[in-house]
């Protein structure tokens, strides 16, 4: 469990509402839920912004198979102890 509590949608301005809210839906819909490192970055819009940035770089790469790309993704993360 996180030390920090996830973002609500209701805190700051409208563009960080609205910012927040498009990618807590994109997640929502590509994992089932929005998971916890998204909720504890979306505190600080400019580190969300470039954390989406990486992740689009990434799955959008051609240089290696989305197949590979899985497969490393979760062994890192068995590596790490992370659950997602």
């Amino acid at each position: 469990m996180a030390r920090i509590p996830g973002a609500p949608l209701s805190q700051g301005g409208l563009i960080r509402r609205m910012f927040v809210g498009i990618v807590y839906s994109l997640t929502e819909r590509r994992l089932g839920h929005v998971i916890m490192p998204i909720q504890v970055t979306a505190h600080h819009p400019k580190i969300l912004w470039g954390y989406a940035q990486m992740e689009q770089s990434q799955a959008s790469s051609k240089l290696v198979d989305h197949k590979l790309k899985g497969l490393a993704e979760l062994r890192v993360a068995t590596l790490i102890g992370c659950p997602f």
